[in-house]
């Protein structure tokens, strides 16, 4: 039985990762502030995540074009996933920019 949310709730799983993923990508830009050791974790750390996340998305546009062929997928999933990749591996310039915007 295929419930009616069940879209809704993987959108909102899709987004509160790219949350996530965003919020990871921030934090190197907000050491920067301080000359920390902490900086230099921060960006293995981001270096690792996206390391980890490239194979990862490559799965997920695999698997949505498997749907894609059976006839099985909704468009809200294939936009979900483009930009939950597009926000993911352009964390860093999405930071920049919004800081660009405020002044920060």
């Amino acid at each position: 039985m295929h419930h009616p949310h069940s879209a809704r709730s993987t959108i909102q799983q899709i987004g509160l990762a790219s949350l996530a993923l965003v919020l990871v990508a921030l934090a190197p830009d907000i050491a920067l502030a301080q000359a920390s050791p902490f900086m230099t974790g921060a960006t293995a750390l981001q270096t690792n995540i996206l390391a980890w996340l490239t194979p990862v998305a490559i799965i997920l546009v695999m698997v949505l074009g498997g749907m894609a062929m059976a006839n099985r997928m909704s468009w809200g999933w294939c936009m979900g996933a483009i930009l939950g990749i597009a926000i993911a591996f352009g964390a860093p310039q999405i930071v920049t920019w919004v800081r660009g915007m405020f002044g920060v």
